[in-house]
This record gives C-alpha cells, sequence and structure tokens, in this order.
C-alpha cells in the first residue's frame, strides 16, 4: 500500500448504511445482492498501479472492526436499536466478497456479491477510496488540496453574515462517496461547522465518523437500493409496488421515526400512488434526487394538500447535483410553502480545477434477479439487463393506467 489507509473506522460511511442496515438485519437477512461498479467519466483511466492500490486499501478496510466507543455512539441514535448493535459488534467486511480486475473499459471493474447485510456495507468505503487513489495517483494532491482550500473559504463566505449572498435554510454535507479525499471532507466539515450563517443552519454531515470526531449530527435516511430490493428482490411481488412494500418495512421498523421517503426509485408518480394518508402522515417528508425540483417540488405540495396535510409541516429535501446558487433559487422558490433543506455533495467535497469522478456502485441483482430504478430523468439507472427494464416499466405503466 502506497498511500495512507484511506477508510479507517467502519463508521466512515453515509448514516443511511446504518438506518437501512437495521432494517435488512431484522427484516431481510437472507436476502443476496450484486453490486457493480461504474465510472461514468469517459476520459478517466485507472492505471494497473492505482488499480493495485485500491486492491491494498480494500485489503486494509476489510482488517477494520467497530471499537466500543463508535458502537456506543450508534448506540445514542434514537432509532437505533441493540440487537443491531450487537451484530455490528461481531460484523467485519470480507475481501472474499469482492472481485477486482481491470477488465473495463476504464481501467477498473469492481464487484461484490453475497448477502445484502455485507454488500450494501461496501458502497461507499469503496467509491470513497477509489476517489482519493485517482486524484492522488493522477494529479499533484498539494495543488489540488490548495484550490479545494481556496474555494471552500470563498463559498462559505457566501453564506456568512458579512456576505449573505446564499439563503439555505437547513443543509447537510453529503459529500462522502465523492470526495476529493478524507482530509478534503473533513476540512469542509469542520469549516461549515463553525460558520457564521445569517439565514442559513449547518445540520450535519453524512459521514457517521466525521460527524462522532466533530460533535455534529449523522444525517441520512434511505436510499435507492432499498425501494429496488425490498420491493424487487421478493419475486412474488409486483415490481410497481415498491414503494408500497419499502415504506410497509420501514414503518414496521422505526414508526414515526427516522422518515424521509425517497421518491424516484421507480419515477415520483408511481411513488405517490402509494404515498397515501397514512404514510404521508408518519414520514416527516420525501427526498428528491433526479428531475426537474421545482416540477417535483410543486407536485408533492399539492399531494400533500389532496390528503389535507398542512405542506408547512412537512420537509422537502433536495439533494440531486447541488451547488449554492441553486439551492438558494430553490429556498426562494418554496419558501413559506413547506420546509425546505438540502443534502449537498460534491460541490463541498471536491471542487477543485478538476473535474470530478462520476463514479456509482449500485446493486444490479438481488437474489439473484436483476432489479432496477427508473428515475424521473434518465441516465440514473445502471441495470445490465434491457429485458428486465422493460419488465419493470411495463408493470408501472399497468399500474398507472388502471388505478
Amino acid at each position: 500500500m502506497k498511500l495512507k489507509q484511506i477508510i479507517t473506522s467502519l463508521l466512515e460511511t453515509d448514516m443511511y448504511k446504518f438506518s437501512m442496515g437495521q432494517v435488512i438485519f431484522h427484516q431481510f437477512s437472507d436476502y443476496k445482492t450484486t453490486w457493480s461498479f461504474k465510472c461514468r467519466n469517459k476520459d478517466v483511466f485507472f492505471t494497473d498501479e492505482m488499480v493495485e492500490e485500491i486492491k491494498e486499501q480494500i485489503k486494509a478496510y476489510c482488517n477494520l472492526r467497530f471499537t466500543e466507543d463508535e458502537l456506543q455512539y450508534l448506540d445514542n441514535i434514537l432509532w437505533i436499536k441493540g440487537s443491531y448493535i450487537d451484530f455490528l459488534r461481531l460484523w467485519q467486511p470480507r475481501f472474499d466478497d469482492f472481485t477486482i480486475t481491470t477488465d473495463a473499459e476504464c481501467g477498473l471493474a469492481i464487484e461484490t456479491k453475497g448477502t445484502w447485510l455485507n454488500t450494501s456495507m461496501y458502497e461507499i468505503p469503496v467509491l470513497a477510496i477509489v476517489n482519493e487513489v485517482y486524484f492522488r495517483m493522477a494529479y499533484d494532491y498539494s495543488h489540488l488540496i490548495k484550490v479545494f482550500n481556496e474555494k471552500l473559504e470563498e463559498k462559505v463566505g457566501w453564506l456568512e453574515i458579512h456576505q449573505s449572498k446564499y439563503h439555505l435554510s437547513s443543509f447537510s454535507e453529503f459529500g462522502l462517496r465523492r470526495r476529493l479525499s478524507a482530509e478534503a471532507q473533513e476540512m469542509a466539515v469542520k469549516r461549515l461547522a463553525i460558520a457564521k450563517y445569517s439565514s442559513s443552519t449547518f445540520v450535519g454531515t453524512s459521514n457517521v465518523y466525521l460527524a462522532m470526531k466533530n460533535g455534529l449530527k449523522p444525517t441520512g435516511t434511505q436510499a435507492h437500493e432499498y425501494i429496488m430490493c425490498v420491493g424487487q428482490g421478493n419475486h412474488k411481488h409486483n415490481p410497481a409496488y415498491s414503494n408500497w412494500y419499502a415504506m410497509e418495512s420501514w414503518v414496521k421498523e422505526y414508526g414515526i421515526l427516522n422518515g424521509t421517503a425517497l421518491t424516484d426509485t421507480i419515477t415520483t408518480d408511481c411513488f405517490l400512488s402509494d404515498f397515501n394518508l397514512t404514510y404521508a402522515t408518519l414520514f416527516s417528508g420525501v427526498r428528491h434526487d433526479s428531475g426537474d425540483p421545482y416540477v417535483w417540488g410543486d407536485k408533492i405540495i399539492k399531494h400533500y394538500e389532496d390528503l389535507g396535510i398542512d405542506p408547512q409541516t412537512k420537509t422537502l429535501l433536495f439533494s440531486d447535483s447541488l451547488n449554492f446558487e441553486k439551492a438558494d433559487k430553490i429556498f426562494r422558490y418554496f419558501q413559506g410553502r413547506a420546509k425546505v433543506a438540502f443534502g449537498i455533495g460534491t460541490y463541498i467535497s471536491n471542487d477543485t480545477d478538476v473535474e470530478p469522478l462520476n463514479i456509482v456502485m449500485k446493486v444490479t441483482k438481488c437474489n439473484g434477479q436483476d432489479v432496477a430504478k427508473l428515475s424521473d430523468i434518465e441516465g440514473k439507472g445502471m441495470c445490465k439487463n434491457p429485458e428486465y427494464v422493460e419488465y419493470l416499466q411495463r408493470c408501472i405503466n399497468w399500474r398507472m393506467s388502471n388505478k
């Protein structure tokens, strides 16, 4: 291993991995999944040296264990249960679950296979490792971190009292999977935590390790993988009802706690068919991750109103490729109509003079069957079987035309 160890704690993942992980442990522990890595940048190539370093970094990650201090921190989160903490006390990543080769156009292919309990936990650390290895080995890292810090200072200034250029209401840092480096993300989180804001509130970070280390709130609820696997992993299920199955199991686990629903796994219109009065009441809000944010927000607000729910009691959380300017415009548009919050990732954690990597690690199979998401915009899905995507689309079309 030529670089310092990148992932040094099993807490160094996004909070929603633990939120989902507890449901998986209690309700879907027998599910098995396959995950595949993809680099969407056409001009990026991982050298053999980079691939070898990524392998060694993942091996080092697989040697980590949760410490008692880390488990105690998780145990103090309101909705985390003791039985799940006991499972994590025994849990360890398995390097045998990984297949890492150079057999891809970008020079790096990664696939993981195993229980959903295991493979779900690998996604975020793997992406963080790939990012940091690439930027440290492909560029002059000292130059990148210097530019990063300069841009960070300028951006935070736009939110502070002396400038007050942008108004974001509540926002969190969501940048672990796309960060320049561990150093850069911590630099950003610490700077945001001490800023003197005019009309913005820094809520916390999705990085649980940094939240614990810096006395911040760990933020995040659920991801597309959860709706995909719960709704499509059981072969008896009609996948057009994926959102219903996912919300039902989530409420069984958490009741009214930990409730931000993700809308666009199989399109927001299909989601709203299942987002009935009960679920709309129990969930504290919904998250936007694809499509036009203004059209989406108007649609969600109307849905709440049609159900007789005051939208101002609910939160619209926006998390799709945001910067401060975009978030400011969205906040101004919806201000006074609903609570508004933002999860901002790459713009905070990897803004230099070099284009960030557009890399993903997505679940592609569950229990031997293809799974897919059909977001509110093309290009965000990653299913290896176009026939399954067509089948899923037909199921959704049939359901939406036969309400």
